[in-house]
């Protein structure tokens, strides 16, 4: 299996892709193209996969990797000279070429942009709470353009089917804005449990802020165990990559 790339007519200096959980050298539970140091993989095992990737792909040495918390903050890397320093966000922004943005994931949904221009691109790491309190929004306030110009892909996450939330998260997304109660389907009346439809509501984010081009969002992490790491369900698992920069 090849790691998955947009699909998206984006200018032909943008590069991008989301890694698949095949290829790498992690033993169990996080086989194998394991790309997070913070899950309990072995150190070395993830410092050779990221290597790997580099290699593969051609990706620039300066990822700017980051501490991902599902908050709503973002980080400019334009500016980023060292690039082992922890840094705590859960997306971030370059306007500099060969600077990369890059998100874990393993269910949440990893969003990328970039400028029609391919000057700035992004990436977001977009779970429940972190896309609920406006993590795209914050994200495409970094953009110098109209949001007419800004395109976005959404990555790998946990399907529609899949993602089984409580009565609180949609309640949450709905308050901000009511059209959010079409993005979740009743599943279980006694309990007050609703499938989740992710995919939707980002793309109502994104277009509430004019941005028109979003494309993605086929894929599901839960029920292709094959292709992705899943954290609802497996638990202890290892995560993806998605990344972006341009040339």
């Amino acid at each position: 299996m090849e790691n998955i790339y947009p699909y998206w007519p984006a200018p032909k200096n943008i590069r991008a892709l989301t890694t698949i959980r095949q290829g790498g050298v992690s033993l169990q539970p996080y086989q194998s193209m394991n790309l997070a140091n913070h899950v309990g993989d072995d150190e070395l095992a993830v410092i050779t996969n990221r290597q790997q990737i580099i290699l593969q792909e051609k990706v620039p040495s300066s990822l700017a990797w980051l501490i991902q918390t599902h908050s709503t903050e973002v980080i400019d890397i334009s500016s980023l000279t060292a690039f082992n320093t922890p840094l705590h966000a859960d997306a971030s922004y370059s306007c500099s070429a060969n600077i990369v943005s890059v998100v874990l994931t393993a269910d949440c949904l990893p969003v990328l942009f970039c400028s029609s221009s391919g000057d700035q691109v992004a990436a977001a790491h977009a779970g429940w709470r972190g896309l609920c309190g406006g993590i795209l929004e914050n994200t495409v306030k970094h953009f110098d353009c109209p949001t007419s110009k800004i395109m976005a892909w959404l990555g790998p996450a946990i399907g529609p089917q899949a993602f089984e939330v409580g009565i609180e998260v949609k309640q949450a997304f709905t308050q901000h804005d009511a059209k959010a109660n079409v993005a979740f389907q009743l599943s279980k009346p006694i309990e007050q449990k609703y499938l989740a439809n992710l995919y939707l509501l980002a793309k109502q984010r994104l277009l509430q802020l004019g941005i028109t081009q979003i494309y993605g969002g086929e894929y599901c992490t839960y029920r292709q165990s094959e292709r992705f790491f899943s954290y609802r369900r497996d638990k202890q698992t290892g995560r993806m990559a998605s990344m972006i920069w341009f040339t």
